[in-house]
């Protein structure tokens, strides 16, 4: 079993920065994917960056790359979210996921098999 714990979001001007982290328990955090979703108000929730469980493979949604970067520290069960030139467009519930043991990297939602129970990231204009 894994839990996730998401922190970081918050209220950011347009242009700014915020850094999500998502700590997980259990012991095959080091060997599983992670990814981040948002879902805004009205919105389905949609894939924002994904990681390979070596951290050596990423991949973005159109949207979201050359702003933000996804990254891990495996001896810290830690994975990252830094997002740059925030948009008001960006503003959503930010979830994390984590994929099963050695699972291949996947944009897919219905593929993760544990979530956070996310944080609001609000950008204003």
């Amino acid at each position: 079993q894994v839990q996730l714990v998401e922190s970081g979001g918050g209220l950011v001007q347009a242009g700014g920065s915020l850094r999500l982290a998502c700590a997980a328990s259990g012991r095959t955090f080091s060997t599983a994917p992670m990814g981040w979703f948002r879902q805004a108000p009205g919105k389905e929730r949609e894939f924002v960056a994904a990681i390979s469980w070596s951290g050596t493979i990423t991949t973005y949604a159109d949207s979201v790359k050359g702003r933000f970067t996804i990254s891990r520290d495996n001896p810290e069960n830690t994975v990252y979210l830094q997002m740059n030139s925030l948009k008001p467009e960006d503003t959503a519930v930010y979830y994390c996921a984590a994929g099963r043991p050695t699972q291949s990297l996947t944009t897919r939602s219905r593929e993760y098999a544990y979530w956070g129970q996310g944080t609001q990231v609000t950008v204003s204009s």
